[in-house]
């Protein structure tokens, strides 16, 4: 039996792992899906060693940088990304070879797009982890500006307190990469000047649980257009489907 996983921690809330083994068993695939919550990035090493098995994993937080190094080779794409949530294994006789993509981007796009109109010019990505990296990539490529808002003073970020009414009205896409407002702590929200908001702002957040986040909730009350997570994560588990199983 085939085996695919997701390596990350914690992973208490994991989409891919009901997507997976529900797919497996409708569509008789001889395979299964593991959860594999590890401390450290290292232990990946263990994973791959007493499960000979492996064909695939995905990567979730805090590993999609950090799993890099691990790899033998990386797409063009996942590179300028700068992160990795999907690695393809394979046996060559004794010999194990690790190729990382990004699915993030695929998802992301494809879910976007549809949304955006001409008066959609420039983007506020919150946070600056793995995923927030694939959304940057994802958002140029689709002809947008970006800036990302950090709570920290870090280099080419902008801070919360920072943003005004105005710059709401020109950044009028606003994309959550970050935990805030996830389940169990959903009455958390980004501090943003919602009051700005209006028909001309889409709010996109990466969270799925709940369907509709505190953030999602004080955009539609200014009239925003707003979309969870979940057709993101559809869209990448098939993209991760397709780069474990086609021959590159």
């Amino acid at each position: 039996m085939d085996k695919y996983g997701l390596i990350g921690f914690p992973l208490e809330h994991s989409f891919s792992k009901n997507y997976f083994n529900e797919k497996f068993q409708n569509e008789n695939i001889d395979a299964q899906y593991i959860n594999f919550e590890i401390p450290s990035i290292e232990n990946i090493l263990e994973v791959l060693a007493s499960n000979p098995e492996l064909k695939g994993l995905n990567v979730t937080i805090p590993y999609k940088e950090k799993v890099i190094s691990y790899l033998d080779t990386v797409s063009p794409e996942a590179r300028a990304i700068g992160a990795v949530n999907v690695i393809k294994i394979e046996h060559k006789g004794s010999e194990t070879i690790l190729k990382g993509f990004n699915s993030d981007v695929i998802g992301f796009t494809k879910s976007i797009e549809p949304m955006l109109k001409k008066h959609h010019k420039k983007a506020l990505i919150l946070g600056t982890g793995g995923s927030s990296k694939a959304i940057d990539y994802g958002l140029r490529s689709l002809g947008l500006e970006t800036i990302f808002v950090s709570r920290y003073e870090r280099p080419g970020t902008i801070q919360y307190s920072g943003i005004t009414e105005d710059i709401i009205r020109e950044y009028n896409v606003i994309v959550n990469c970050t935990p805030c407002g996830m389940f169990p702590n959903t009455e958390d929200y980004p501090n943003l000047p919602y009051e700005a908001m209006d028909d001309k702002n889409i709010l996109y957040d990466l969270i799925y649980n709940p369907d509709q986040t505190m953030f999602m909730q004080k955009g539609m009350a200014q009239g925003a257009v707003v979309k969870n997570g979940l057709e993101m994560l559809l869209l990448q588990a098939f993209a991760s489907w397709k780069f474990w199983n086609d021959n590159d």
